[in-house]
Order: C-alpha cells, then structure tokens, then sequence
C-alpha cells in the first residue's frame, strides 16, 4: 500500500504530449501542484496551452527541460515529488527510417532515465508508466494463439522486433526494462497503464500525434474507397489520463492495467460523423485486403504488417483496471464527437457541417 501526498508536487514527464497535456489538466483542475517537463524550455509556444490550463485552474504549474537521452536530466523537476507519472515516449508506427534511434533507444533510455532519477531521489514513492496495450502483443494476429482468443494484462508482446513493429517492440523493451530496475529496489513501486487506441479532443493543435494524424486523414477523405478492417481497442485520451492519476493515489494499485473501452472499427467512426454530418468524405466500406496489400507500402505499411493487422480484431479484457481502478469508461460516440469538434474548431479540417 502506499499513499501519496496530495500536498506534494506530481511529476509529469513529456507534458506537451496529446495524453500528458490532459494529466496535467486534470491534476491542475484539481487542485494540484504539477511540474512537468519539455524539451527545449525557450519555445514556449509548445507549451503555451500548458499555461493556459494552469492560469485557468486551482492547480500550480512548474516548467522543467529535460531530455529522454541525457542522464540525470529529469533530477531536478523530480525534486520534492512523491509521485512521478512518466508518458515521454515517441510514438510512430508508420515513416520510419531508423527504428532503434527514432523508436526503441529514446523509449528506452527515457525509461532508464527517469527510473534511475527516481532510486536518486529521497522523495518519490511511486512511478507510474505509460505502456501500451502493444506491449502486450505486437500483431492483431497473435490475438488468435491466446487462451480464449482475448488480450489481458498476463500477456507480453513476443513478435516485434526492430525489422517489424519497431514501434510495439519500443513499448515492450522499454516496460520490461521498467520491471527489471524496480525489483532492484524497494523504496518506490510501480504502477503501469497499458492504453489501447487513444482518440478524443486534443488541448493542443498539434498534429504530429499519431492518433491524431490518422483522424485528420480519416475526415480529409483519404481512406474514401475504404477502410481497413479489423477492430481495435479503442479508448478516450481523457479516460487514460484518468486512469494514470487513479493508478497514482489508489493506495493499493498494483501491476499492469489493460485500458481499453471499446472494440471498434474505423467504420464505426466515420459512420457517427457520416450520419451527423454527410457533407465529409468518410469511408463507408471496408477496402479489400489484397489492394490494401498492394497500397500500403506507399503509405509506410509493409505487407507483413497489412498480412497480420487488417482484417483481425483486437479482443480484450479490461476487467482488471475496472476492479483495481474502479476505472469506469466515457461512450463511444462522445469520443468520436468530442474530437471531431475539436479537429473542426482548431481549424485542422475543414468546417463542412
């Protein structure tokens, strides 16, 4: 069991990032003293949101630089913290041209960095990290070799490598890496949240998140003769950074925590836009796998990963992080709303309501 002090600073690393942003917000709402960090301290136009949120909050609000790769660099905005949320982590699946320096050495060392700063520090007590469901299997397709055919939090990804899902394998290297540095010691624990497909408003309108990405690419008609099949796991980013800060001051959380709502398509996204709103050039069938094959190379998808993702689903167990957590989820069409609306009022695709 371990208990925080909510009087003491919370650090979230990577604050900037499309899920730390609203860890911060929520902490800030709060109440909270956060500190978070970024890299490069002098543009603060990556991080002006940051301090909007704070001035517009009952929480504090401490700007830190700091640098996956640099040892020691996150000592200082670690000082006085008895609870450090770590989400800094790149995350590209797709336009990759050196996986173990863009993917596996920054998730890695990042991870060290900051879990060695943690065994240096007199305060911390708990480090919660960001995983990912595909630390738990790299390929939909190695869903169908498990016990009844569903992920949870029992299982590690044993098929990616840095040739193949170097993204995945990045998340897995880097939460084993994790369980190995925390067994060394005994002052702190740690506590792992594993999300699925994160969607759902950004506070930021920055593109360069993944999810983020393939939603702008969605509306802008770019899957219009189809969308790939397979059902993923998906989840709203306000649940996620929920469940990061339940997994901080929940006494007695433990492990890894498979958090994940809905088993959904994207067809099932583009069908609650298309219905509200026809005017936008949404896919409305699924596109066969053997052009999908044939295209995907020139969209940053080998064949390997179109063979075993597209037309597989992503079967899930969230039972854990509901029991553990009480984790309870937001529906599924408030997501795709909520984000949708975003993406309009930002200006990131255009307003054809």
């Amino acid at each position: 069991m371990t208990t925080i002090d909510k009087k003491k600073p919370v650090l979230v690393t990577g604050g900037t990032g499309y899920l730390a942003s609203w860890i911060v917000k929520q902490l800030l709402d709060q109440g909270f003293h956060v500190n978070t960090t970024v890299r490069n301290k002098a543009n603060q136009q990556k991080y002006h949101h940051l301090l909007d949120m704070a001035s517009e909050s009952q929480g504090q609000l401490s700007i830190y630089e700091a640098d996956l790769l640099l040892d020691h660099s996150f000592q200082e905005a670690m000082n006085d913290c008895e609870l450090v949320i770590h989400t800094a982590s790149p995350f590209k699946i797709s336009g990759i041209k050196n996986a173990d320096k863009e993917l596996v050495q920054p998730a890695l060392q990042g991870t060290r960095n900051v879990l060695f700063s943690a065994n240096d520090s007199k305060s911390v007590k708990r480090v919660v990290l960001t995983s990912s469901i595909v630390a738990m299997m790299g390929d939909a397709a190695d869903i169908h070799e498990l016990n009844k055919g569903k992920i949870t939090e029992r299982y590690w990804n044993t098929t990616s490598s840095v040739n193949h899902q170097p993204y995945p394998y990045s998340k897995t290297m880097a939460e084993k890496e994790a369980w190995t540095i925390v067994k060394k010691q005994n002052r702190w624990d740690l506590v792992v949240i594993n999300p699925g497909f994160i969607l759902g408003p950004s506070l930021s309108r920055r593109t360069d998140s993944t999810s983020i990405d393939l939603m702008i690419q969605l509306y802008s008609g770019k899957f219009k003769i189809g969308a790939p099949a397979g059902d993923h796991a998906m989840v709203d980013v306000r649940d996620v950074a929920k469940a990061h800060i339940l997994a901080g001051f929940t006494p007695g959380a433990s492990g890894r925590h498979l958090t994940a709502a809905h088993q959904k398509d994207f067809l099932a996204i583009a069908k609650i836009v298309k219905d509200m709103h026809p005017a936008y050039p949404v896919p409305t069938k699924h596109l066969a796998k053997w052009l999908f094959k044939l295209l995907g190379p020139f969209m940053g998808f080998s064949r390997k990963y179109v063979e075993r993702n597209v037309g597989h689903d992503v079967v899930f167990d969230n039972s854990y992080i509901q029991k553990d957590l009480k984790m309870s989820f937001i529906p599924f069409e408030k997501t795709v709303i909520d984000h949708f609306e975003q993406l309009v009022a930002d200006g990131l695709i255009p307003d054809k309501r």
